[in-house]
């Protein structure tokens, strides 16, 4: 990066070092990651040029490598442990990664109500905005409405205008829920 006062890492050159290269083999210590290497663009092509992701590959590992499915076979680690939080799917559950991704954002977006009626990503943010949850009946919406209506009109608050930007809000997200097809 210019100004940075890096100098490119290659011997007996003295460009600024503004393109990051990985490391070589073996180097590193053991209280961090190891350092990148940084080149001037003459270097950075040279290295690039010089690198061969395949090397030291059989022909079979080669061709699984370039597989268009390659990865997706094989299970990663989870994030979230015991059951607890959001549990992605099982990826060697599903022959085509795109079914497995439809998986999961149909478990994440099915809906959440008792009566069964969906909602869209606008009903849950205007939701969020009134402060109620997923299975809200519409008079359930009327009443928490009036309420915020109440708390925030300087009508009604004793002339404090500082809440005008949350009114708009609670209005906005009023307006859209009564025409949604979940409060019909």
């Amino acid at each position: 990066m210019e100004g940075s006062g890096r100098v490119c890492d290659h011997p007996d050159c003295g460009e600024p070092g503004e393109f990051r290269a990985p490391p070589p083999e073996g180097a590193g210590s053991h209280d961090g990651p190891p350092r990148f290497r940084w080149f001037c663009l003459d270097h950075v092509r040279a290295f690039n040029a010089g690198y061969n992701f395949f090397e030291g590959m059989s022909a079979d590992e080669i061709h699984r490598a370039q597989s268009p499915t390659a990865g997706w076979e094989r299970e990663t680690r989870a994030f979230a442990r015991g059951g607890n939080g959001d549990q992605p799917p099982r990826w060697a559950d599903f022959s085509d990664p795109l079914d497995a991704i439809g998986a999961r954002f149909r478990r994440t977006v099915a809906p959440e109500r008792s009566d069964g009626k969906p909602l869209s990503g606008e009903d849950r943010r205007s939701l969020d905005v009134l402060g109620l949850a997923a299975d809200a009946d519409r008079p359930a919406l009327r009443k928490r409405y009036s309420e915020l209506v109440r708390k925030y009109h300087p009508d009604r608050n004793g002339g404090d205008r500082s809440h005008e930007d949350r009114l708009t809000k609670v209005i906005a997200a009023y307006q859209q829920l009564r025409q949604a097809p979940a409060f019909a």
